[in-house]
């Protein structure tokens, strides 16, 4: 890795295996509380993996996950890395009012601003469920006091995307006339559409040196990049979860079991840190 190569943004989604918007048809959130947890095991580990690699992070976190395992906050906070908002209740934010949006969004910023004793400024919505159709909840964010947003994916998608807005982190103009700085989540621009190439099941399904190939082209710009991980996506035994489609199935565990080894190599292929530090490297005010 080369000392000048600009520095990326590392981050996590934390939220429980059976929370995914893949799985809402199969549970509900009534049943939530029959489930095994195990998202506050998988962040530890992933923490732990930072830590072996030197590297901070932004922890996106959910709410509900903040509110039933207080000491996942605590940790990540502890271990000088960023913490945000992942929203409160894992809901789309376009079957959202504006009024539930609005309530969720600050009971989340106060439980995560307890606990881990400092401002929340970023966001990240569930499933990147800010599209054309929800941008009003820009408005929400700017009055909530965040100060930038990372819920719009640049693709074409089923649950999300908004295919045509700068790729490039850049101040966005919310419906309202006020301003919040956002930071797409990364892709590839092929000429005739963007591929995601930044994390989740797409780090699960393509092939490691292609990843590898894809993100050095983006450093090329000297703009970095931000990838995201969830904690269930490095968990091997993990519950299945019976009945689901063969789509969803795909989906989800696709790659699970290479994914910490491929972590490994993309923290040692590349320099990460925070969302925060990346925008003011490159002279946002945040």
């Amino acid at each position: 890795m080369s000392a000048e190569a600009p520095a990326n943004a590392f981050t996590i989604d934390v939220e429980d295996y059976y929370q995914v918007e893949a799985f809402k048809p199969y549970i509900a959130r009534e049943q939530w509380d029959d489930f095994d947890s195990r998202v506050e095991r998988n962040t530890d580990m992933i923490l732990q993996l930072l830590d072996d690699k030197s590297v901070t992070a932004t922890f996106f976190v959910l709410g509900c996950v903040a509110e039933r395992h207080p000491r996942i906050v605590r940790k990540i906070a502890a271990g000088g890395h960023e913490v945000a908002s992942h929203g409160y209740s894992h809901d789309l934010v376009y079957r959202q009012t504006p009024d539930e949006f609005r309530q969720e969004t600050l009971r989340s910023k106060g439980i995560l601003e307890e606990q881990a004793q400092s401002p929340i400024k970023g966001y990240r919505a569930a499933t990147y469920s800010i599209t054309r159709d929800s941008l009003w909840a820009l408005d929400i964010l700017v009055e909530a006091g965040f100060t930038y947003d990372s819920s719009i994916f640049p693709i074409h998608h089923d649950r999300y995307g908004i295919p045509d807005i700068d790729p490039m982190p850049h101040r966005l103009d919310t419906p309202d006339g006020r301003q919040i700085v956002e930071f797409p989540i990364s892709t590839l621009n092929t000429g005739a559409f963007n591929l995601p190439i930044s994390g989740g099941g797409y780090f699960r399904l393509f092939p490691y040196f292609f990843t590898r190939w894809a993100l050095r082209q983006r450093n090329r710009s000297n703009k970095g990049f931000i990838f995201y991980i969830h904690p269930w996506e490095i968990d091997r035994e993990q519950p299945i979860i019976e009945g689901v489609g063969l789509a969803t199935r795909f989906r989800h565990y696709n790659g699970i079991d290479r994914c910490s080894a491929k972590l490994a190599r993309l923290l040692d292929d590349f320099r990460f840190t925070t969302v925060a530090s990346v925008l003011k490297n490159q002279q946002f005010v945040i």
